[in-house]
C-alpha cells in the first residue's frame, strides 16, 4: 500500500496514478501551458527527473507557492535537485536562479524503477557459474561497498567498486 498524506492508495494492480482529476502530459505545448496555470498544482517527478527538462519549468513556476506539492517518486541520488528537495532544502538552484521552495515536498520510496540489492543478488544467481569479477559502477558509495562485500561472501566472486580515472585489466 502506498501513502501520500492522508491518502492510501491499495496496490491491487491497478494504477495508482489512475484517478481522474490528473491529467498526464504528453508533449512540450501542453508542458508549457502548465507554468500559466493558477491554483494548487502538484508537480510529479520519477528518479533523476529534477536534472534536466521540462519539469524543471515546472519546478521553477511552481516550488514557491505553498498551496503546491512537488510528489518524488523513486530514489534521488546524491547532489540532484530531487535529493535536495527531498531532504528538505528550502533554497535551491533551479536554471541557475535561486528559488524558495515553500511547497510542499513528499516521497513516495516504493516506487523505483532500481533493483534493491536483494533483487540484484538474487538476479546474478544464475550468473555466478560465468562470472570471475564484478564492477560496481552505479549506486552511492557506502551501499556500493557493502554489495560488493556481499557478492564477494554470498558467491565466492570478486566484486569491487569501480573508481573514476582508474583503468581495469579485463
Amino acid at each position: 500500500m502506498l501513502r501520500y498524506g492522508n491518502i492510501q492508495i491499495h496496490s491491487d494492480g491497478e494504477d495508482p496514478f489512475g484517478f481522474s482529476r490528473l491529467t498526464y502530459i504528453r508533449d512540450a505545448g501542453e508542458s508549457k501551458k502548465l507554468n500559466d496555470r493558477k491554483g494548487p498544482f502538484i508537480v510529479i517527478a520519477a528518479s533523476g527527473m529534477c536534472e534536466a527538462g521540462r519539469i524543471l519549468h515546472h519546478l521553477r513556476h511552481n516550488a514557491g507557492d505553498p498551496k503546491n506539492t512537488v510528489l518524488l517518486a523513486g530514489y534521488q541520488a546524491e547532489n540532484t535537485l530531487g535529493r535536495k528537495l527531498k531532504d528538505g532544502m528550502r533554497n535551491v538552484r533551479i536554471f541557475g536562479i535561486p528559488t524558495e521552495v515553500r511547497a510542499r515536498v513528499e516521497s513516495l520510496d516504493e516506487l523505483s524503477g532500481h533493483a534493491d540489492s536483494g533483487e540484484l543478488l538474487n538476479w546474478m544467481k544464475t550468473l555466478t557459474p560465468t562470472l570471475k569479477r564484478v564492477f560496481l559502477v552505479h549506486g552511492e558509495l557506502a551501499s556500493s561497498r557493502a554489495l560488493a562485500q556481499e557478492i564477494t561472501e554470498r558467491y565466492g566472486i570478486e566484486a569491487m567498486v569501480a573508481e573514476s580515472d582508474q583503468v581495469y585489466e579485463i
